[in-house]
Formats: structure tokens, sequence, C-alpha cells
């Protein structure tokens, strides 16, 4: 049976999805959750792709059948270990011939098969649509070092609605971003996530987000998303540069000192020659809160130019009087005063 992309997307549903492209085009984006049973091996999609161009669709669909056919008991055998209750959702890139096929299959071994209308292609045109509508966007500022994925979980912890977007990228943003996380999902993966995530939320309440570049390591921020945070209102939380420093080794203590290395030489065009090498000696000497506070005069001015483009109005200071000593207890109390401002 064939269903909408919103229908097939409910998040109350947690009917197992099934992805039967290839393994090339599940690996380079899929829905999230969804698990792969390809009908095709690359090759084989090739080989129907090039029979289908150079020869023609009939024969094309004989030689996909030839291809298929001797899967066909494994595909129910795979299906009933993914979805032992019957009920299971398949999709392909358009909603044709490989998923159509796929869900008659299931259906004759005894399943509720349903059917993505239109595919992979539909629900990446409704991502794009949906995250183009008017979103209500909080978004946590503050220099780097300032804790604002750690605010962000305080945020999620109290109730209040968070897409992480550095969390669902792995990476902090920064030249250092990547270090100690995990390689880094496809930018089409990357969006997939964003808006699965947003998909869970009630879009009448507001989501909090982080005050991201356009780029997070090697993935950029959804555009529709994006063009929204650059005009929702900025909370920027202040903290004095040594909680800042204290808190930026205590995320980076015990990573080798040959990734931090790699990082900074990452931005030795802007840092300049000499100063990176400064910086290099420093690193390798160990001399970590050395390091961290010339990096931060660094980051620091490039988060105050990124301000100042903000339109008049739009960015709201947060800061705690008087100021705590331990950062620790400066998370623990800027958190609810950030919620006391929003509100």
């Amino acid at each position: 049976m064939a269903v909408d992309v919103q229908t097939f997307l409910d998040p109350a549903d947690t009917t197992p999805i099934i992805d039967v492209r290839s393994p090339a085009e599940y690996a380079k984006g899929h829905l999230p959750g969804a698990l792969s049973m390809p009908l095709f091996t690359d090759a084989e999609r090739a080989e129907v792709g090039t029979t289908y161009k150079q020869v023609g669709p009939e024969q094309a669909f004989s030689l996909g059948l030839e291809r298929v056919g001797p899967k066909m008991a494994g595909f129910v055998k795979q299906a009933r270990q993914i979805a032992p209750h019957g009920r299971i959702k398949v999709y392909c890139w358009r909603g044709g011939k490989r998923s159509g096929s796929m869900g008659w299959l299931l259906a004759q071994a005894g399943f509720e098969s349903l059917v993505l209308e239109g595919g992979y292609k539909a629900y990446r045109n409704h991502l794009l649509t949906t995250l183009g509508q008017p979103l209500k966007l909080a978004v946590v500022g503050g220099m780097t070092g300032s804790g604002k994925t750690e605010i962000l979980q305080q945020l999620a912890m109290a109730g209040e609605q968070v897409i992480d977007l550095e969390g669902l990228a792995n990476h902090r943003g920064s030249a250092f971003g990547g270090v100690g996380l995990p390689a880094q999902p496809s930018n089409e993966q990357f969006w997939n996530l964003v808006f699965d995530r947003f998909n869970q939320l009630d879009p009448n309440r507001t989501i909090w987000v982080e005050d991201e570049s356009r780029s997070i390591g090697c993935v950029t921020v959804p555009e529709p998303l994006f063009v929204q945070m650059r005009l929702a209102p900025v909370y920027a939380v202040s903290v004095e540069t040594a909680l800042r420093v204290e808190h930026l080794q205590q995320v980076y203590a015990g990573h080798a000192v040959e990734a931090l290395e790699a990082s900074l030489l990452k931005i030795e065009k802007r840092l300049g020659t000499r100063h990176t090498a400064q910086l290099r000696e420093a690193l390798l000497a160990g001399e970590m809160a050395q390091v961290t506070q010339q990096l931060l005069d660094y980051y620091d001015k490039m988060y105050r130019y990124g301000l100042e483009r903000r339109t008049p109005g739009q960015v709201v200071e947060v800061t705690l009087q008087p100021a705590p000593q331990r950062w620790s207890e400066w998370l623990q109390r800027i958190t609810p005063r950030l919620m006391e401002i929003r509100s």
C-alpha cells in the first residue's frame, strides 16, 4: 500500500523501515533508522541502468528479474527478522519499481507493507519545505568555550525543545571541533538527521539551537533552517575568560597532542606562520592554558564580528552577577537565568 510522506514519517509509528536502494545510495543518505536491504548491488544497479538506456526498458526489466529472482526468499527471511510483527515500511529513490516490487513480494508473504509514495526524493523535498516554514527559534550564543552545547543539554533536561546541531554533526564547530569525535556524516545525511530531530518536536513551541556558522566541520546547516537562525533572537551568554579556559581544557584533556597539533595547523594561514609556530611550541611543551588563552583571543574576534552583523535588538546579553568562580557553578546558574530572560 502506497502512503504519503507525512504518514510514512509519523513519529508515533515505530514500524521498521527498509531502504531497498543500492548500498552506495544508502551510504550517501537515508532516512534515519532505516535499514539497508538493497534489491540490487551497486554493480547490478549500474548494469540494469545501462541496459535501460542502451537497449530498452523491457530488456532492463527482464535483467532485473534475473538478478532479483534468486534473492526473493532471502528478502522475506530478512524482513521477518526485521519486522517479526508483520508490518514494514519500504522506500526506494522515487517510489517506483524497486520499492513497489519489494512491497508486493512482502505482501504476498503476509506482511502489511507500506510503500513511500514518491520515495526518498519526496522525503527530501518534504524536508526542505518543512524546514522552510516559519519556526519559533531561540539561539544560544556566546564566545568559544562558553559551554553552549552544555547549556542546550541543561535546557533539554528542563523540558525545553532542543536541536543539538553539533551533536548531530559529530563536530564542535571550530578547527579543533572534530578531535576525539566519530567521523562526520555526509552532508546529505546530516540534513536528514536534523530533520528527523525536528520531526520529533512541536513546531508551535520554542526550539533552541546553538549559534552556528553555515558550516560545522565538513557539513553545512540546512539552508532553510540557517536562514531562520540568522533572523532569530540570540541569547548571548557572557562568561569570564578564565572559566572558558577551564572548560576547554576539560573538553580536550586526554586527547593526543598530535590531533591537537594537526587542528592548529588548519588555521595557520589565519594565525600567521610565526604565531602558529609559537603556539605549536607551547602545545608540545604541555602549556595548554597558554595555548587555549591565545586561541580564544583569535576566536573571540571572529565571534564579535559575527554579532556585529546582527540586526539591532536581535542580540540579548545574558550575564550573571556576581560572576561565579567555578565552571560547574556557572553552568548550573546560567541555564535558569537564560530561561527567565527568554520567558
